[in-house]
Formats: C-alpha cells, sequence, structure tokens
C-alpha cells in the first residue's frame, strides 16, 4: 500500500513552503512532494533578490503586504534569520501614479514621502528620475531562497515530510481522498492535496480529477519566460545606497532591486516586467535570454540608471505565471486546493498565502473572494 498523508502539498516554492508551515504548525500531518528541490532554479522562487513593498494602487493589496509582515517577523524569529533587507523603494514614471500610491500608503498608515523629481534625484544621483517620486524607507529585499528554506524547516519541525525528486503527474479519487502518482510510477495517498505547481500547474490542471465546472470557472492561466539583468554599481563606496524601484511608463514598466547573493553583492538586478516570452508551462523554457529583451533594458539603463554600467556582468531567465487581472488563485474543490499562479508579485505575501491557502484546505478560514474566481464563476452557472 502507498504511504498517506492527511495534507500533500505539492510544490516546494514560496507559496507551496509556506502552506505546508501553516498547516504543520496547525498540528496536521503533511508530506510535501517536489520535483526538484526547494526553491529550484527553474522555477519561480529562486535566488536572493524579490521586491518587498507596500506601494500598491489597489489599497487591498498593501493592507494585505501589512498582515503579511507580521507572519515574515514571525519566521525570521522562529529561525533566528534575517528574510527582508531594508532598502526602501521609489516609485515613479508618468504610468505609475505616484501621488495615488502615496494616498493609499496615508490612508493604510505606511511611512512615506511624495518627491519631487529634482529632489529625489538630489537624494538619488544615480538615478534620473522624470517625474515626482513616491519613497517609503519599509520597503526591502526578499532572499527567496532563503526564505523557502526556512518555512520548509519550520514545516519539518513541526512534523511535516519532505520528498524531493518526486514530479507529480496525476491525481486519482480514491474513496474520500486521493491519490497522488508520480512520473516515475510512484503514489501516496491523501485526504486532501494542495497543489503549488507555479508554471507547471498549465500542464497538470487537466491530470487532478477535478470537476469540469471548476475547470471551466478558472481564470486564464499564462506562463512567460523572464529575463532579469545585473548592472554593476559604477561608484558603490561613495553614491548613495541603492532603493528597489518600480518605473512605469506607456513605453516599458520596469523594476529594480540590489541584487544581493545573486548578484556577487555588486550591482543592481534590473528587469522589464512581463517582458518574456510566452510558453505553454514550465517545461517549455529555454533558458536563453531574449537579445531584444536584453536590448530594451540596456537601452533603459543607459537613459535612466547613470549609476550602473550600462553592459550587464550577469543575466537569468525565471518564470512568472500570470493571471489576467494579476490577482492570485487561491481555491477549491471537493480536497483539492489549487495555489497559483502569483503574477510575478507574490512573494512579499507567501507567508500570508499560506495562511488563506491552509485554513481553505481544513475549512478553518476565508479566502478574498477575488481569489476564488473559479468557484463563484461555477456556483452561478
Amino acid at each position: 500500500m502507498p504511504e498517506s498523508a492527511e495534507y500533500v502539498v505539492v510544490g516546494a516554492g514560496l507559496a507551496g513552503a509556506a502552506t505546508a508551515w501553516q498547516l504543520s504548525s496547525q498540528g496536521h500531518d503533511v508530506t510535501i512532494l517536489e520535483r526538484s528541490v526547494p526553491a529550484a532554479h527553474d522555477g519561480s522562487s529562486h535566488g536572493s533578490a524579490r521586491i518587498f513593498r507596500y506601494a500598491y494602487p489597489d489599497e487591498f493589496y498593501t493592507r494585505a503586504v501589512i498582515e503579511a509582515k507580521t507572519l515574515w517577523d514571525e519566521l525570521g524569529r522562529a529561525g533566528a534569520l534575517d528574510l527582508i533587507t531594508p532598502a526602501g523603494a521609489v516609485d515613479y514614471g508618468p504610468e505609475r501614479q505616484p501621488e495615488h500610491l502615496a494616498g493609499i500608503l496615508a490612508d493604510t498608515g505606511v511611512e512615506h514621502e511624495l518627491l519631487s523629481a529634482a529632489d529625489a534625484r538630489s537624494r538619488w544621483p544615480q538615478i534620473a528620475f522624470d517625474t515626482p517620486v513616491l519613497w517609503h524607507p519599509g520597503a526591502g529585499v526578499i532572499d527567496a531562497e532563503r526564505s523557502v528554506n526556512a518555512m520548509i524547516d519550520q514545516a519539518l519541525k513541526h512534523g511535516a515530510r519532505l520528498l524531493t525528486g518526486w514530479n507529480v503527474a496525476s491525481l486519482e479519487r480514491r474513496g474520500a481522498g486521493y491519490r497522488v502518482h508520480s512520473a516515475a510510477g510512484e503514489a501516496i495517498d491523501a485526504g486532501n492535496v494542495i497543489v503549488s505547481a507555479g508554471g507547471w500547474l498549465p500542464s497538470l490542471l487537466g491530470q487532478l480529477d477535478l470537476p469540469a465546472g471548476f475547470l471551466a470557472g478558472l481564470p486564464e492561466i499564462t506562463v512567460r519566460q523572464e529575463q532579469a539583468y545585473h548592472f554593476h554599481y559604477r561608484d558603490p563606496g561613495s553614491a548613495p545606497a541603492w532603493p528597489t524601484f518600480i518605473h512605469k511608463s506607456a513605453a516599458i514598466q520596469t523594476y529594480g532591486l540590489p541584487g544581493g547573493r545573486d548578484a556577487g553583492f555588486a550591482g543592481q538586478k534590473v528587469a522589464e516586467y512581463n517582458g518574456g516570452k510566452f510558453i505553454p508551462s514550465a517545461a517549455g523554457q529555454t533558458g536563453l535570454v531574449d537579445p531584444d529583451n536584453r536590448r530594451r533594458v540596456v537601452d533603459y539603463v543607459r537613459k535612466y540608471l547613470p549609476g550602473v554600467d550600462p553592459e550587464p556582468y550577469a543575466e537569468t531567465t525565471c518564470l512568472f505565471t500570470n493571471t489576467p487581472n494579476e490577482d492570485f488563485l487561491i481555491d477549491r474543490a471537493d480536497g483539492i486546493t489549487i495555489l497559483s499562479p502569483c503574477s510575478g508579485h507574490g512573494a512579499k505575501f507567501a507567508p500570508l498565502i499560506g495562511r488563506w491557502a491552509a485554513g481553505l484546505a481544513t475549512g478553518s478560514g476565508d479566502v478574498p473572494a477575488r481569489f476564488r474566481q473559479a468557484t463563484t464563476r461555477s456556483s452561478t452557472r
């Protein structure tokens, strides 16, 4: 007979690790199935540099960041780890609406400052600001890989089990639960299954024995192979500390942050948001940087970031798995919880996403209705 668990979590990226941590800390029997290793380099949760920020044009997300931060602090204390490095954040550009963002931060009590472009250039001469600038010092940089491992460690301390090299191929109903099958012919029985497969979700959905109405109600899920580049600081010793940034214009939306360990602590990570090519699923990624994307980002750096050498010294690809409106997907049908995608901005919410998913899977908590489109749509048919 296959081994069994009360809850099986498929995927050990940020969202899956967070869910396993939350479930196991509540005393549940949890097994984590990971196709490779936690925070694998071909997924969306690897590396040392993700932006933690409060500024959102939708107040819902700002308030969710505030809630998530308490869980980040709890996780850091539990492992005696610094998982978020303070850096602050600047938001600017004609399409970024820094004044609107400032209003939301004021309403939610988040420390911030609205600066003119000239004042911002005086404070950060390494950036060529072109509009008023929102600054909020509470932002920072998340070490994604270290965070995944911290949540896995906490889950294991609470009795969870981690199986690596376990590539889920399908689920089938067995009595009141499910049998999970691997591509290698292994199996495990589960009372409940939480699927946090990231970019592999589109190719896996049809193998999960989900109700047809639920599947039809899911939002469109797309996967992009994104690119990011690291640029050396011109004068790392004397220039003001680099903040994270989001710059949005009609021509291009970019983001940047200190690259940390990924960049040898020597440069700024810069990328075009949703600038990568669509692929059917994570299995279709090539790991090859698109030359047109590199050119666009280098041209941007030459124009707007005088504080770095405009030739990248390192580059990488990663995955963004998106819904059309960039809301998350946290929904459940029978005993299967679907947890993904996080649309390129989910890292900062990871512990809260785990709490939401654990509450949904156990029936002990609620998930915001905006993340349960499949349930809403299937119930109105």
